[in-house]
């Protein structure tokens, strides 16, 4: 009886981890894709009459304004796009390269697995923060660089795992007698091993969307990331930190806004592991 009163418990825990990261993700990404409708213009309109509102002091601003009058929840929904264009794209591109990458050197192995494997080995070794550093000292700073910059240094994660799963994968049955009957390399490595790694391909690019968003509101932080004049999320918490005794809103509501968003795909992306990957379940 205990044991299903243990089954009944965990399965309703995973359906709440699912609804709660679903509706989390989802209404967030929503407002975002609504923003142009929801507020339009109101992101840059500056009003210095009503500079530095509290929250829910006028109706017409209910997360408050900012130091130039501008509404502080048209610029939290607004600077989403930003976010989570960067977690997106980003996310996408390390997939592919990543992905092609791990798939070649865990099938032919020999020189090419040495060269791959060695300069993620020296990627890995260099952190994060010196690399951004470098980077953006070497071809500056905007969107289009800093969704480069984290597609540099993310690939190797999806290299990594793609090639160890091959290496399990290419000395089976099905993959010899595909080879035994002149299937090309290109359709072994794309139709017969490819479609065996996507559960977990698929579970680390959500967890690594989250990371991106943070990641980029952390470098726009520090000075490092997009353009100041855009809105987005690590740019207002910029904005605000000056203001945090006086004017906390500033800087608490686009925090909130990211909070919400990482723990809504790590959510999904918990829930995605356990249920892709059935066998790697942790008990809760």
């Amino acid at each position: 009886m205990s044991a299903v009163v243990s089954v009944m418990n965990f399965s309703r825990f995973k359906n709440l981890e699912f609804i709660l990261g679903a509706v989390l993700t989802g209404g967030i990404c929503l407002l975002v894709l609504l923003s142009d409708l929801l507020f339009p213009g109101a992101a840059d309109r500056i009003d210095l009459s009503a500079r530095l509102l509290a929250p829910f002091a006028s109706p017409e601003h209910l997360f408050g304004t900012d130091p130039l009058g501008r509404d502080v929840l048209a610029r939290v929904v607004a600077g989403g796009q930003i976010s989570l264009q960067v977690g997106l794209v980003s996310v996408a591109g390390a997939v592919v390269v990543g992905v092609i990458m791990g798939l070649v050197s865990g099938y032919y192995r020999g020189f090419w697995d040495m060269v791959v494997m060695r300069f993620a080995d020296v990627q890995l070794a260099m952190p994060f923060i010196l690399l951004a550093i470098t980077f953006i000292a070497i071809v500056g700073g905007g969107l289009s660089n800093m969704i480069i910059l984290l597609i540099i240094s993310q690939w190797v994660q999806y290299a990594r795992l793609v090639r160890g799963s091959v290496l399990a994968l290419r000395d089976r049955e099905f993959i010899q007698s595909a080879q035994a009957i002149g299937v090309s390399d290109f359709n072994i490595l794309f139709r017969h091993l490819l479609p065996n790694l996507v559960g977990p391909v698929i579970v680390l690019m959500t967890l690594n969307v989250a990371n991106n968003i943070l990641l980029e509101s952390s470098l726009t932080f520090l000075g490092l990331g997009v353009d100041p004049l855009t809105p987005s999320w690590g740019g207002m918490l910029a904005d605000g930190r000056t203001y945090l005794q006086n004017a906390w809103w500033v800087s608490v509501f686009p925090g909130l806004a990211i909070l919400l968003t990482v723990l809504g795909l790590n959510l999904l992306g918990d829930w995605l592991r356990d249920t892709l990957d059935p066998t790697g379940r942790t008990s809760r």
